[in-house]
């Protein structure tokens, strides 16, 4: 890990975007994010930017480029993104001290509290549109949902916090879910997806709708980002993803048999979400914004979650239902106050 990266300072966010061909005032100010380094930079004439700093080792500068190739490819498509913004060499992507960066617009708006009928319609459709252009090509340096992603989650937290105690239980559960999941994703179809595709990173501003955040983007199935923008598991929580397919459905094929992935791919979440925050515990934020990860009540109950979420599976998706899913694991708060980029 760069020291640059964790004792980012004013001074060198301002060199950085000024050395890319903007001329910033001096005002920065640091936006809500564990992930990256994210800091908003007024312009000269008033303008603002976003100058984001992604964390070194984790995106090669060729998958970071399959990001912003994918934005470029949604603008031309029409469809509302945040995409970054070129340098005045006509790139996208700059490197100091061994940090990839760049530089995005400003958007404003606000996720929202809750959907009504209406804007589900639209959030479909938009969603179906945006993998449609995400099945037209490949990002063969971007991961791919499968069942080896949890199993790796597993491998690093096992290495690293999981405790003896914990740790065959929690282990076999995770076996089980990505044995199911590997035989139940059989056939079904991937494709470039947002990957994080939570009310968080879906904005609604002055303009309407917009998808931001693409950092997490992979190729994987299309419920996936369904079931992460509607993840409720009671009734109207059903209700309203049958809604969002429907609409889906004006744009893009959608077989409901894909919605049999929404349980083990939230039990994934589960695993995943504890190993992002095992593989970041050296950054100094973490231990702030997670204080009690890593304890024995913490794994207690963590493993509880993960098993009780398995016995729901091995009950028979059938005889849930469709689409439906477990509560998430708890989150940090964000403020949507500010732009959110939060992975």
């Amino acid at each position: 890990m760069s020291d640059f990266f964790f004792a980012l300072t004013p001074e060198a966010v301002l060199d950085a975007v000024e050395a890319g061909g903007y001329e910033p005032t001096g005002h920065v100010t640091p936006l809500t994010c564990l992930e990256n380094r994210v800091f908003d930079v007024r312009l000269e004439g008033g303008e603002h930017v976003v100058a984001k700093f992604y964390r070194p080792g984790r995106w090669s500068r060729e998958a970071i480029l399959e990001e912003h190739a994918f934005l470029g490819e949604l603008l031309d498509a029409e469809i509302p993104v945040c995409a970054p913004l070129a340098f005045a060499d006509g790139e996208t992507l700059h490197t100091r001290e061994d940090i990839h960066y760049a530089v995005w617009p400003r958007t404003g708006g606000r996720a929202p509290d809750e959907f009504s009928d209406e804007q589900i319609d639209v959030v479909g459709r938009l969603l179906a549109r945006i993998h449609n252009v995400g099945a037209v090509m490949d990002a063969p340096h971007r991961p791919q949902l499968d069942a080896a992603v949890v199993r790796n989650a597993l491998e690093v937290l096992e290495a690293t916090f999981l405790p003896p105690e914990c740790a065959r239980r929690y282990a076999q559960a995770v076996d089980e879910v990505a044995r199911l999941y590997a035989d139940w994703s059989q056939g079904v179809p991937l494709h470039r997806i947002h990957g994080d595709c939570h009310v968080g990173n879906l904005l609604r501003g002055s303009e309407g709708w917009f998808f931001l955040d693409f950092d997490d983007f992979l190729v994987g199935p299309a419920v996936h980002d369904v079931w992460m923008l509607l993840p409720g598991r009671d009734a109207e929580g059903v209700r309203q993803r049958e809604r969002l397919v429907a609409a889906y459905r004006q744009f893009r094929p959608f077989e409901a048999s894909w919605l049999r992935l929404v349980e083990p791919l939230r039990a994934f979440r589960f695993v995943w979400y504890a190993a992002w925050i095992a593989r970041r515990w050296e950054d100094p934020a973490f231990p702030d914004a997670f204080p009690h990860f890593g304890s024995p009540s913490y794994w207690e109950d963590e493993t509880r979650d993960l098993e009780e979420q398995l016995a729901r599976l091995l009950r028979g998706v059938d005889e849930l239902p469709a689409g439906c899913t477990p509560s998430e694991p708890e989150e940090p708060e964000l403020s949507n106050e500010d732009i959110f980029w939060d992975l």
